[in-house]
């Protein structure tokens, strides 16, 4: 395959891969008759030259563009609420996301809200919200610009509580993009740190979705392949960043997102508290979290770490060389080891504990995870 060039992929949606991809945005809009986009991205990415030059891109069009960026990098309930209140005062007609997770996941509860106005979480995943989700929605649209959380290609948001801090998840196969602009440009210029921490978590979804309980081998063939992707470019794409590290990473961040419909496991619910009591980075929590949370799933799945081993082409076909692996790439891109490095202390385990058990990830990991579980590995990574 060469990067240099768009491909079409209709897989979940239709993605649009490629460097300049993002440059069709316009022809789109124009060609399904929308002229008022509401954009959801964030305070940095405002300010970024891609970003303007989008936004840009769409006036001279004649495309009434409104911004929204009043959002948290852990998006809660009032962020949504704000959106749509811009959404109604400017009278727009379709929703783009621009970002990482944040923006998209914003984006993606802004365009469930606009046309159901009951409590957000009413839609709540966990207790069957759901089937509330019966009127249409807007037009959206996502451009990623990280290789992270795979959004992009997501049919939920997961949105906190802004009290509790407690994350439920909004879903809905509506809630979909109609169409996915994946330019791995607009990543070539990500600050190493939020290269491999957003890379880290890509080889989360991917991992946890491999070994995750439930039986789903297209995942399964999915996860594999992003797994390979992300050992082949992680490491470049943060240290000498290229078109084709950069290019390999997104995709197989794409691919992490389709593959863990499969479901997660300890190690997001390991990583969500951190961000809830904490604000710590999502993929970061992930980053720190991997090597603990894969350990504690050997024993009783050898076979699915001896085929993680086999993608990584890893001399020792195991789990403790998988293990080995994760503190070592970690160590190459400048990912801490400990908890304690990120800002964690002893006297936030036991409040760590009582949210990760709460968590909705860990009950599809392969084997059951308790609360005493949660303590030990905190206190492991600590």
């Amino acid at each position: 395959m060469t990067y240099d060039q768009i491909w079409q992929y209709n897989f979940p949606t239709n993605i649009r891969f490629g460097p300049g991809s993002s440059k069709e945005l316009g022809a789109y809009l124009i060609s399904n008759n929308l002229s008022h986009p509401l954009v959801v991205t964030d305070s940095t990415i405002i300010q970024l030259d891609f970003f303007k030059e989008i936004i840009n891109h769409l006036k001279n069009k004649n495309i009434s563009v409104e911004v929204f960026s009043d959002i948290h990098k852990n998006p809660v309930k009032s962020d949504v609420y704000r959106g749509t209140e811009v959404y109604d005062e400017t009278k727009r007609d379709s929703v783009i996301g621009i970002g990482g997770g944040a923006s998209l996941d914003v984006a993606r509860a802004i365009v469930l809200r606009v046309n159901h106005r009951e409590d957000l979480f009413k839609y709540d995943d966990l207790v069957g919200g759901d089937i509330y989700v019966t009127n249409d929605v807007p037009h959206f649209i996502t451009i990623p610009t990280t290789a992270g959380t795979g959004s992009e290609v997501g049919r939920s948001a997961i949105i906190a509580d802004d009290e509790t801090h407690q994350k439920k998840i909004l879903f809905s196969p509506k809630l979909m993009a109609k169409i996915v602009y994946a330019d791995p440009l607009l990543t070539m210029d990500l600050p190493p740190f939020i290269t491999a921490a957003t890379g880290m978590d890509a080889l989360t979804h991917n991992m946890e979705a491999f070994v995750a309980k439930m039986y789903h081998p297209m995942c399964d063939g999915i996860a594999l392949e992003g797994i390979s992707l992300i050992s082949q470019s992680l490491e470049k794409a943060v240290n000498r960043p290229d078109l084709e590290s950069r290019s390999k990473m997104l995709i197989a961040s794409l691919m992490g997102a389709v593959a863990f419909q499969k479901g997660l496991g300890v190690v997001h619910s390991l990583a969500h508290p951190l961000s809830s009591l904490l604000d710590t980075h999502h993929g970061l929590a992930n980053a720190v979290n991997i090597p603990y949370g894969m350990q504690f799933n050997i024993s009783g799945f050898e076979d699915k770490f001896r085929r993680i081993a086999r993608t990584l082409n890893l001399e020792e076909e195991s789990g403790e060389a998988v293990v080995k692996y994760l503190f070592e790439l970690n160590s190459k891109i400048n990912v801490p080891h400990h908890l304690r490095e990120i800002g964690v202390r002893e006297e936030h385990i036991e409040t760590l504990a009582d949210l990760a058990i709460a968590d909705f990830a860990h009950p599809n990991n392969p084997k059951p995870v308790s609360r005493e579980n949660f303590k030990q590995l905190y206190s492991e990574a600590l």
